[in-house]
């Protein structure tokens, strides 16, 4: 036993060592956390102080409004919205807005679709003249009886007279789903009216339609409405059915085309090119992400032309962007596109209003902004006043002009 004493000794003698050990590091780490904490707190404090400080100007200026200004004053709330309203007005950026609670109850519904029509495309090829009807494919118009090219004489018994717009001719059409509207038209080549009745529903607008041209039937001629979760299908089901009729050229129209969903833009573009970018996207917060085009391509080397105007927007542009830089197609139009290169995220506030806050921007293949500046057509077109009144498509003309001159080319 004797033997082992010294080892005991030894081992209580470490233990108190590494004990007092211990508490030096644990005193130590507690007065280092004191010391960040306590600074962290100092720099809450003084931001906070500035924060108030410049809200104390605020209000020293607002106390001078109220004590002097002639006239009625805003309320709080009126108050309160003029300064978010003026503060996003700052960030000098379109679609970083803030919507009242009226306002967005009104964006609700319209979201949730509570109104429908009977779809049919009305126009005034003249001015101050008769307004014609072109139904949808099977929607509730085509459905009733409404034929292609009808003048449209009255709505509910009141004539359509040539001071109402379009727009508020429109408007009469349009109702609540399931109701029924009465449509007064002229059929092309009659001398009677008919009356018909229509009832309203939601609209079926499919994103693809497409055709020869009659005027040279080797262009096939697509148009593009909107970027759906089908229209990568559908465009593929156009180019490969135009192609089995003879098609050797393309028309690709995204006029007035908003926009729609991102991907289905990135794999529209994916049709017709081969490998490499489509677009870039910069958010806040994170890294860079680039869209790439597949090795697998529908279309890479059939001749193209797309059709632009100022509706061809967001997923439009991406698109059109990416085919121009990549020298994949020319965009032929009589204006820029629109300018709309960004996302936006929608935040409902406690009162019922709402804030829209952009949180990321598109850039083409060739780091080309699209927001607030769109893309400039490659072949820019005059459009006349005689050739709206006329009928005539002009964009279009050309850009069969330019398929011809790149047949002739190639020939």
């Amino acid at each position: 036993m004797p033997k082992f004493q010294p080892k005991k000794e030894m081992s209580e003698r470490l233990r108190n060592v590494f004990a007092t050990l211990l508490l030096f590091i644990l005193a130590a780490a507690a007065f280092v956390a004191g010391y960040f904490v306590n600074d962290f707190v100092e720099m809450r404090r003084s931001v906070q102080t500035a924060a108030s400080d410049e809200f104390g100007l605020f209000w020293e200026a607002w106390g001078r409004v109220e004590e002097n200004f002639l006239g009625d004053l805003p309320t709080s709330k009126e108050r309160t919205y003029g300064a978010i309203q003026g503060s996003i007005a700052l960030l000098d950026d379109p679609y970083t807005f803030f919507v009242e609670p009226i306002e967005r109850e009104i964006e609700r519904q319209a979201l949730q679709g509570t109104f429908g029509g009977v779809g049919a495309t009305l126009s005034r090829p003249e001015e101050d003249g008769p307004i014609f009807l072109e139904p949808i494919p099977g929607n509730p118009a085509a459905e009733a009886g409404i034929l292609s090219g009808d003048e449209l004489r009255a709505i509910d018994g009141e004539a359509v007279t040539p001071e109402l717009t379009v727009q508020e001719v429109a408007e009469r059409v349009r109702g609540e789903k399931g109701t029924v509207v009465v449509l007064t038209v002229l059929h092309p080549e009659e001398t009677e009216t008919v009356d018909i009745d229509v009832e309203r529903g939601d609209i079926l607008i499919p994103s693809v339609t497409y055709r020869l041209l009659r005027e040279n039937e080797k262009i096939g001629y697509i148009q593009l409405t909107r970027f759906s979760g089908e229209s990568a299908n559908e465009i593929e089901t156009a180019v490969l059915d135009l192609q089995s009729q003879g098609a050797t050229q393309l028309v690709l129209d995204l006029r007035g085309n908003g926009g729609g969903l991102l991907d289905a833009g990135v794999a529209v573009a994916d049709h017709f090119l081969d490998n490499g970018p489509i677009l870039y996207q910069q958010s806040r917060g994170e890294e860079e992400r680039m869209y790439e085009a597949t090795a697998e391509t529908l279309a890479p080397d059939i001749p193209l032309m797309i059709l632009i105007d100022g509706g061809t927007a967001s997923s439009s542009e991406i698109l059109a962007g990416a085919l121009q830089d990549r020298g994949r197609a020319l965009l032929v139009g009589s204006t820029p596109t629109f300018g709309k290169g960004s996302v936006q995220l929608v935040y409902d506030l406690s009162d019922g209003s709402s804030v829209h806050v952009t949180a990321s921007r598109w850039f083409t293949p060739n780091r080309t902004p699209l927001d607030q500046q769109g893309l400039q057509p490659d072949i820019l077109v005059t459009v006349t006043q005689e050739d709206i009144d006329n009928g005539r498509d002009a964009v279009l003309n050309q850009a069969v002009l330019e398929l011809q001159m790149v047949a002739q080319l190639e020939n």
